[in-house]
């Protein structure tokens, strides 16, 4: 109760006041980052420090300083988000991550990551570097202790997300400057609210359903959420990508991937195919190739993904009615039972994530040059 107690007067001081988030992503964790360029020809060591404290409402939320160096190709480099030691406690303590740049390093991110609902609060970042003696010497960061304070939801001199530029906005989470700093006047804090409880890696049995069916769901929401978190971030470039005049971009994937699933509740939950309207509807999701390539594009991925839970709810909401001998059931007509056709959409997930994921590593720099405010220096 101490700790309650604390964090409602820390509310009370801070006059926290909730941004409505009308546009944007629904996920359980939200990050802010600011990004360095960097040019070395040999490895160089790194720190980024803060400061930072976590009341969180469930066992399953932290938060975390995080770092990344993106190498030359857009191949990924160094990266820490504090997975394997998460900030749980709430007093302000300072942590810290290091890594080391390779001589095919473009840029440092970093930043601060949480998950989960409750209170974050972030305070006073510091990035240093190795000198050729073996001394780090500290580098200017912009707005470090967050003195300049949050307006209308976005942090001066940061952005929202994992990705300089992109800015996005995640609806269960809401910045604002706070009074309860570690340094100065202010404090970053992130309010996360709304959340389910339970990480998304938990599988086994769900309430309210039978238990090799709820078993099934976890294991459905745990690659869907995959798929999310991949290609969330994504701008609408990078998901109309295409490796080659053959391939399918990672949206017309996410879409089949959903026209999957709307074929499977047809035939298990309706014992019939798609409709002459839903297919024409679905058609270019189902079929790829050149109709997909044509239909499928210019959309964010808020689209995707709200289309994709839309449609996952309804399956919920169907396998809810059934029990576990119904999974083990054949489809009337086929030699093929419910519980293998759902296996069947699980897997087809999971088979398109390892692609999505290699079309993700393959997308170019964006052509329009990005401005850095702060470079290494020599």
């Amino acid at each position: 109760m101490k700790l309650r107690n604390l964090s409602t007067l820390v509310l009370l001081l801070c006059g926290f006041l909730a941004i409505a988030q009308e546009s944007g992503i629904s996920r359980d964790w939200t990050s802010f980052v600011q990004t360095i360029e960097v040019t070395t020809d040999k490895p160089i060591k790194f720190r980024v420090v803060g400061l930072a404290k976590t009341d969180g409402e469930h066992d399953s939320s932290w938060s975390g300083i995080w770092a990344r160096v993106d190498n030359t190709g857009s191949e990924p480099g160094f990266f820490d988000n504090m997975g394997d030691r998460p900030i749980i406690l709430n007093e302000w303590k300072s942590y810290t991550v290091e890594g080391e740049f390779g001589k095919d390093a473009e840029k440092l991110s970093f930043g601060g990551i949480c998950i989960g609902n409750g209170t974050f609060l972030f305070d006073s970042f510091e990035v240093f570097t190795e000198t050729p003696t073996g001394s780090f010497e500290k580098l200017e960061i912009k707005n470090s202790d967050f003195e300049n304070q949050v307006k209308k939801g976005m942090i001066q001199d940061w952005d929202l997300g994992i990705r300089a530029g992109q800015n996005i906005r995640v609806k269960e989470f809401a910045y604002t400057s706070c009074s309860d700093a570690a340094n100065g006047k202010y404090s970053l804090m992130i309010k996360g609210t709304g959340i389910e409880e339970g990480p998304s890696d938990e599988i086994g049995p769900k309430e309210g359903f039978s238990p090799q069916i709820g078993t099934l769901i976890s294991m459905l929401d745990n690659l869907s959420i995959r798929v999310e978190r991949t290609v969330g971030n994504l701008k609408e470039r990078e998901l109309d990508f295409l490796l080659d005049e053959k391939a399918n971009s990672i949206g017309a994937l996410i879409m089949h991937l959903v026209a999957t699933e709307v074929y499977y509740q047809k035939r298990t939950f309706e014992d019939i195919s798609y409709t002459k309207e839903e297919e024409e509807a679905w058609e270019f999701a189902m079929s790829l190739g050149e109709k997909g390539r044509k239909n499928i594009k210019n959309h964010d991925a808020k689209y995707y993904f709200d289309i994709w839970k839309n449609v996952r709810e309804k399956t919920k909401a169907e396998l809810q009615k059934k029990d576990d001998d119904w999974l083990t059931s054949n489809i009337p007509g086929s030699n093929t039972s419910n519980h293998f056709a759902w296996f069947h959409v699980m897997e087809h997930q999971s088979s398109h994530l390892g692609q999505i994921l290699l079309i993700a590593k393959r997308i170019p720099p964006d052509p329009k040059k990005i401005t850095v405010e702060e470079k290494i220096k020599d």
